[in-house]
């Protein structure tokens, strides 16, 4: 009893919690909900801006692929940034090059501008975004931390399908003759106002212990991306040559060039890019395994999706956009569904990955039946079961992944998570997109449901997947720290 006493008496104090962590929060969503938006709009305005400028198919895919991309590959990186040099100086950084990245995309003239400066936008949200999952991680204590992680769930949900009625609505208002341009004026505004409140209410947060930047891990992380999505996207332009081919199986390479890199300069006692400790976590582990298939198949379906409804069902890209709003409301049941049982943990991650899958066999079953004569309101029933698993899913996936990820670890699992998030969006455009316009042919009257139809079934298989990967997370968050 008396060593019971001393020791609670011994145990230094726990840090006050910080005043202003939901105000903070708040600022990391806004980040969130402006990558998602600009990840999205271009699905819907792909068609608007290639009639404008030009460019091939494959400019639609860059446009997407091009953002996902240069993102991913500088997440591990931007995450490892707030570790040394301070995230909300980071974050800082980066949300202003993502709003001067936002003016050079408006301004462009030639879609070879515009990818660029997509690629400017990608590198800077990569700067900013994962600030906010460490930012997040020393701020809450671990009774809020659930809470915390479970509004990005349906802000990501809500953003992902409120960013193509926005670019929907916007094109169709043509402000001050801005056409599709407004898409990514509105950013300044938003880039302005995320810097303003990110310097009264974001922490100084960093690592404790001095870090050093790992440029060869960046290098190697950086073309092992490049490898796999650029022949993916470029591939099917120039016919399949066989550099592509060569290309994703040296992708494959240089990926364990990279693990075999980072595990050397953590054994000789550097600072590794990616943490290895971390890919001895089942919940991070599984969690990436998931969240790469889950994502390359959402942001491939919504994508393919939008084409549908513009290219083959003639949809003006306010009412393509207005078509989504059924997923926008069963993502909020489903996050309201999540927080009522959260106590089953994993199951109910698991149980919205099945419930998107048979809201994508009915958006396959409705595209089947009623053809070419298909209303928005046929679409509502499918579209609001596909959002209420997404809801489910989302939830509780980030607090569960980075559940048992330690303070010293949190940078670089916060990069590596988002830009695995990142990479599976890149990759899924690219695949799915390079499915569908394969099968969409280029005669003169492409089979565009026949296409549809092709991919849709392409992504329940991905969720299927995405259900079994889940079953390597760990059943309750909790349980990754009960080692710790």
């Amino acid at each position: 009893m008396t060593s019971d006493v001393t020791a609670a008496v011994d145990a230094p104090p726990e840090p006050p919690l910080y005043r202003w962590r939901w105000a903070a929060l708040f600022v990391i969503l806004a980040a969130e909900v402006m990558d998602l938006l600009d990840a999205m709009v271009t699905n819907i305005a792909a068609p608007t801006i290639r009639a404008e400028l030009g460019g091939t198919a494959a400019v639609i895919q860059w446009l997407g692929a091009a953002y996902t991309l240069s993102m991913a590959v500088g997440l591990i990186t931007g995450g490892r940034l707030g570790d040394i040099y301070g995230r909300k100086r980071m974050f800082l950084i980066g949300a202003a090059g993502f709003t001067v990245g936002s003016l050079l995309c408006a301004v462009a003239q030639s879609p070879e501008l515009l990818v660029g400066a997509r690629v400017v936008q990608g590198l800077f949200g990569a700067v900013m975004l994962p600030q906010g999952l460490g930012m997040i991680k020393e701020m809450f204590p671990p009774k809020e931390m659930g809470a915390a992680f479970g509004l990005f769930g349906p802000v990501m949900g809500l953003s992902s399908v409120g960013g193509p009625i926005l670019a929907g609505w916007l094109i169709d208002a043509d402000f001050f003759g801005t056409d599709w341009r407004m898409i990514f004026l509105i950013n300044l505004p938003l880039g302005l106002a995320a810097i303003v409140a990110g310097l009264r209410y974001l922490p100084e947060s960093r690592s404790p212990h001095p870090l050093k930047l790992d440029f060869g891990g960046v290098l190697l992380a950086s073309l092992a991306g490049l490898l796999l999505v650029f022949p993916l996207v470029q591939g099917r332009e120039s016919d399949w040559p066989a550099w592509s081919f060569v290309m994703m199986g040296a992708s494959v390479v240089v990926f364990a060039i990279f693990g075999w890199f980072e595990s050397r300069r953590s054994r000789a006692g550097g600072d590794p890019l990616v943490v290895p400790s971390l890919f001895r976590k089942r919940a991070f582990t599984g969690g990436l395994l998931t969240g790469l298939v889950f994502f390359s198949s959402m942001s491939g379906f919504a994508l393919v999706f939008n084409l549908y409804t513009q290219v083959g069902l003639g949809y003006s890209t306010l009412k393509a956009g207005l078509v989504m709003i059924p997923w926008s409301l069963g993502m909020v049941v489903g996050f309201g569904l999540a927080q009522m049982v959260q106590r089953f943990g994993r199951k109910v991650l698991q149980g919205g990955v099945l419930v998107m899958a048979l809201g994508t066999l009915g958006v396959l079953l409705t595209v089947t039946l009623a053809g070419m004569d298909v209303t928005p309101w046929q679409f509502v029933p499918a579209l609001t079961v596909t959002g209420i698993g997404m809801g489910l899913l989302m939830a509780p996936f980030f607090n569960i992944v980075l559940a048992g990820v330690e303070q010293h670890e949190s940078g670089s699992a916060s990069g590596t998570l988002t830009a695995v998030q990142q990479l599976g969006g890149a990759f899924g455009v690219a695949l799915l997109g390079t499915v569908f316009f394969d099968q969409l042919g280029i005669g003169a009257n492409p089979d565009v449901i026949g296409a549809t139809r092709i991919v849709l079934w392409i992504v329940a298989g991905m969720l299927l997947t995405t259900f079994l990967a889940a079953f390597l997370l760990p059943k309750h968050a909790v349980e990754e720290n009960a080692g710790h």
